[in-house]
């Protein structure tokens, strides 16, 4: 059977799978000097890493910021465009396995997709997300790869950068945890080290994110928080996400492959098998 390809081309990597029979069929991402150079490195990968040939292809589709520099069929093979909230929603439903979601989808930014059972609504936007985490490591700690940051984050305590809530609070209040961040850098010490700002850095980015996936659900019937996006595979998003659904009535859910939730999405609605946006 013909194969359908879903490709992200997002604003650093760019996220292609494969779809064969409505399964996923591959994964893999790519970094390019450019958006271009990035999307035909990532086909010329996966039909590799597959072996497979482009005649095996029937149809592409592209999602992201990058998919809109592309304005002709793709080696002459059926090429379309998808809404990237409508690939979005749709591609962490399936990588779930759940009827409705709130999505989140951590990138660069972060976007935020009600994903319903009858039909998928983008919610809003935050500009906080992985470029945020490069941008300051790279101005207050002189590095911007991601293994590097996450290689100093493991040594780092909190008590040296944030203000915490024990440190305010002299009796226990149930809903305020004394473990919880009252101010991210609210308390720095001169004696932070490089590990203790890296793991601020994150902290409050994933703080940041998760508060605003909390404030989309809390007038909503929809208890299930879908984590999407690349930031899923740093360590902190499972550890974090854990004191969220402690706090809150929630339930914030990583699935398997969730960085190719976009791409997956994309070829989902190449194929037909999508709900609508609205």
């Amino acid at each position: 059977m013909s194969i359908i390809l879903g490709i992200d081309v997002g604003g650093s990597t760019t996220k292609i799978v494969g779809l064969r029979d409505s399964e996923m069929i591959g994964a893999l991402q790519v970094r390019a000097a450019d958006q271009i150079t990035s999307l035909y490195g990532a086909i010329g990968s996966f039909l590799r890493a597959q072996n497979k040939k482009l005649n095996d292809i029937s149809s592409i589709a592209l999602t992201g910021v990058g998919a809109t520099f592309i304005s002709e069929p793709i080696y002459d093979t059926e090429t379309r465009k998808v809404d990237e909230f409508l690939a979005i929603g749709n591609g962490a439903l399936r990588l779930s396995g759940l009827d409705e979601a709130i999505v989140v989808s951590m990138g660069t930014g972060t976007a935020y997709v009600r994903a319903g059972r009858d039909a998928i609504t983008h919610i809003g936007g935050s500009g906080v997300g992985g470029g945020t985490i490069i941008g300051l490591a790279s101005q207050m700690l002189g590095k911007s790869d991601v293994d590097s940051i996450l290689a100093l984050a493991e040594s780092g305590k909190l008590e040296n950068v944030d203000l915490l809530v024990r440190d305010i609070i002299n009796s226990d209040i149930p809903s305020l945890p004394p473990e919880l961040t009252a101010a991210n850098f609210g308390r720095i010490k001169s004696t932070a080290s490089a590990s203790d700002i890296a793991l601020g850095i994150i902290n409050m980015v994933f703080q940041t994110v998760g508060m605003l996936a909390v404030f989309a659900a809390r007038h909503d019937t929809i208890r299930n928080i879908v984590l999407t996006g690349m930031l899923t595979t740093f360590p902190q998003a499972v550890a974090i996400s854990a004191q969220f659904m402690n706090q809150f009535d929630l339930s914030f859910i990583i699935p398997p492959n969730a960085v190719f939730a976009t791409a997956l999405g994309a070829a989902l609605c190449a194929g037909g098998e999508v709900r609508d946006s609205i």
